[in-house]
């Protein structure tokens, strides 16, 4: 009695193929940009440039979601409104306040990456 082969040749040529090393071929990738601060005079300067673009990136989520936290709020109460649970000057004063947070937010992580 014969028995198959538990892989079929075509997958075992297959495989083998794969564990050739090929040549990388690195010609079309794009380059790195370098950081907003310039790429600096050594490697460490360039790191903190990259490290200070992380981190105004960072900022800039934090300030995202405290609007997106905000809207979501307002929205809230402009729904509460409509049920009767709250009234257009609770509204108000939710939007005035949030829009306060917001100013003042964006000022201290302005302040926060001067700093930087």
């Amino acid at each position: 009695m014969k028995t198959e082969p538990r892989f079929p040749r075509f997958t075992l040529n297959l495989l083998a193929l794969a564990a050739l090393p090929l040549p990388a071929l690195a010609q079309g990738l794009p380059t790195m940009e370098d950081p907003s601060r310039g790429q600096g005079s050594g490697i460490m300067q360039t790191l903190q440039n990259y490290g200070y673009d992380i981190v105004l990136l960072v900022a800039l989520l934090v300030v995202a979601s405290m609007f997106v936290g905000v809207c979501y709020h307002a929205y809230t109460r402009y729904s509460e409104i409509h049920t009767g649970r709250a009234t257009w000057g609770q509204f108000g004063l939710t939007v005035a306040v949030g829009a306060i947070l917001l100013v003042v937010g964006i000022w201290l992580l302005t302040n926060a990456t001067g700093v930087l």
